[in-house]
């Protein structure tokens, strides 16, 4: 559980995260580098005040945005290919996590068929974090969606995890939780459709657990 002042600091640091998104969007262009945009990122993440990023980013292009755990390499960004970009900040020592994926151009028509079903598993996720929930029940919550629209097998990792000083903290939303939400804690919700030659979609909200509802960051 964290106290009033951590809670303070983890919501400053998603702002910054949200914040510099937004200020790096403006500036993405077809040709520029998954390398090129993470590096951007992390300027834009230090001038607004941000210690270091959080963790390694991870910014994935087209076929790539398929793999969880990518790191940018030279793959230069193409119109109508999805970019995911898992993000976030370290604040006067505490983490924000969070991911976005957006289209250069129009995106295909299966590509919005699968945010607007990862959309739907996030919200479904998102309205089952409240104190007393367990891990295993959130975590189905938002899975139900994705299997019940045939991508069970697309979804390969837990929903979400803990996060605080260290961007990853022993809480976990999966399958094989033993964990139970306590007011206090901050946790986030990414649930996601990872389609191996054409992409993926992740949508990860950080988001802190209350007595009666969630309040997102």
């Amino acid at each position: 559980m964290k106290n009033p002042e951590e809670i303070k600091r983890i919501r400053a640091a998603a702002s910054l995260t949200q914040a510099s998104l937004s200020k790096l969007i403006e500036g993405i262009k077809i040709g520029m580098t998954e390398r090129e945009v993470a590096l951007r990122l992390e300027f834009i993440m230090r001038e607004k005040g941000a210690e270091k990023v959080a963790f390694d980013l991870i910014i994935a292009a087209g076929e790539n945005s398929a793999l969880p755990h990518y790191r940018p390499r030279d793959r230069k960004l193409g119109q109508g290919d999805l970019l995911l970009c898992d993000i976030g900040a370290k604040v006067d020592g505490y983490c924000s996590d969070m991911t976005r994926v957006f289209s250069i151009g129009e995106p295909p028509a299966k590509a919005k068929a699968i945010y607007d079903i990862v959309l739907q598993a996030n919200r479904a996720g998102r309205d089952q974090v409240k104190a007393g929930a367990t891990g295993i029940a959130v975590d189905g919550a938002a899975r139900k969606v994705i299997a019940d629209a045939g991508h069970a097998d697309h979804f390969g990792h837990g929903l979400g995890h803990g996060v605080g000083i260290e961007v990853h903290e022993s809480l976990r939303l999966s399958p094989l939780s033993k964990d139970t939400l306590e007011a206090g804690m901050a946790v986030t919700i990414e649930p996601g459709i990872y389609l191996p030659g054409f992409g993926g979609v992740r949508i990860e909200d950080l988001v802190i657990v209350t007595e009666e509802r969630l309040y997102p960051h």
